[in-house]
This record gives structure tokens, C-alpha cells and sequence, in this order.
């Protein structure tokens, strides 16, 4: 069976670009909050 092309328009579903790229961002911000917590350094 194969789908017309109305029909594979109205399909909901998948991730997003947004959210691919909120998930990236929220890894490397733990990433930091973790290695501040584990390696803190002095300002100068």
C-alpha cells in the first residue's frame, strides 16, 4: 500500500531539528555543571 503525497503530509511524528539540538545542549551543560562540580578552578 502506498501513501499519496496529502497523506504523507498530514503524518505526525519523528524529532524535530529544534529538538535534537535541545537535547545536544542539555548534555554539554551537564557535561559543564559536572566537571565545575568535580575540577573547580579559581578565577583570576
Amino acid at each position: 500500500m502506498e501513501l499519496s503525497e496529502k497523506e504523507l503530509s498530514e503524518i505526525n511524528g519523528g524529532i524535530g531539528a529544534w529538538a535534537v539540538f535541545g537535547i545536544i545542549a542539555g548534555v554539554i551543560f551537564l557535561i559543564g555543571v559536572l566537571d565545575g562540580y568535580v575540577r573547580p578552578a579559581k578565577c583570576n
